[in-house]
């Protein structure tokens, strides 16, 4: 899969046409699957590339941004490494990262038809979803495009929404489930458990002070959809999964600077892997129960000893359900 962060001038994308879908894809849940299934059969049948074009960051992290209420942007399910991994999975042939900014946010309907799709895309076919908006003051809809597709010979469909057992699926109700802990409800939702993937890096070496060594994945945004402590399947440490016990947070007790972390402490260490061999490796770590939301403890005793009751909670947790 190819990967443009925003339209290249030196190679034109535009040559060739492309099936096109237009979203944040945060999450990358059953219902996009449906919609980049859709996509990439309708690409094969009219020998196109599929293309998703999606924004960084979310539109509404922007507009939270510029009125000063960072408490109106969405909790972020997936990195962006996360969400390009899906989409590759997905079958997508490409896929546009375009910096949502000022201008863009400005940008007329028609003039991002013009330029984005047409211009910058080729876009013979595109895909979105009903409740599709684009455009300054989300002026462009559904209809706008419909018609903008056959003056400008392109092709316009619409997909409906998606349930599973009779819910709408959507990233706000995966955002939801991970909010209040229903990790299975959220794994229903996405088509497969919840899962952040990083490089393993060295923290502050506090895990190891206190017995419990942790690899480190760094979540780059202020707002997880999902945090506390968690049991977890760990990736990629080994030709098998790892299970462990993580937080994924602030660190309230050691640090609480805004900065979020994933902190992984693996139940046992994989067979012939050296103590320091886990550190920059790309992990895939499943979260799969919540234990309990972050706490903040009155010393670091305390948190040694809370750790090691999470741990134990943990060792239950796979033994009934291993």
């Amino acid at each position: 899969m190819q990967v443009y962060r925003g339209l290249p001038r030196s190679i034109s994308l535009a040559e060739g046409g492309c099936a096109l879908t237009i979203g944040n894809f945060d999450g990358v849940h059953r219902g996009h699957q449906a919609m980049l299934a859709l996509l990439t059969n309708e690409a094969r049948h009219r020998g196109l590339r599929s293309c998703v074009l999606t924004f960084e960051p979310h539109p509404r992290d922007y507009f939270a941004r510029r009125q000063g209420k960072p408490e109106l942007a969405p909790a972020r399910i997936a990195t962006l490494r996360d969400k390009l991994g899906e989409l590759e999975r997905c079958g997508i042939d490409r896929v546009v990262v375009v910096r949502f900014d000022e201008r863009v946010a400005a940008q007329p309907a028609q003039a991002f038809v013009d330029d984005m799709l047409v211009r910058g895309l080729g876009a013979r076919y595109v895909l979105v979803g009903d409740d599709f908006r684009f455009g300054a003051g989300r002026s462009g809809n559904y209809a706008m495009l419909d018609e903008a597709g056959t003056r400008a010979g392109f092709d316009v469909a619409r997909m409906m929404s998606y349930e599973v057992r009779g819910q709408r699926v959507s990233s706000s109700t995966v955002r939801q489930a991970l909010a209040a802990g229903q990790m299975a409800q959220a794994a229903a939702l996405l088509g497969r458990p919840y899962t952040i993937s990083g490089h393993a890096i060295h923290g502050r070496k506090l895990g190891r002070e206190l017995g419990f060594r942790t690899l480190n994945l760094r979540f780059p945004h202020e707002r997880p959809a999902a945090m506390g402590v968690f049991v977890v399947r760990v990736h990629g440490l080994g030709p098998g999964p790892v299970p462990g016990v993580a937080s994924l947070g602030r660190r309230p007790t050691v640090e609480d600077a805004g900065r979020v972390l994933l902190e992984v402490h693996c139940l046992h260490w994989p067979p012939g892997l050296a103590s320091e061999d886990g550190y920059g490796r790309v992990l895939r770590v499943e979260l799969l129960h919540k234990l309990h939301d972050e706490r903040r403890y009155a010393s670091l005793e305390a948190l040694r000893e809370g750790i090691a009751r999470d741990v134990d909670d943990a060792r239950n947790w796979w033994r009934a359900n291993d």
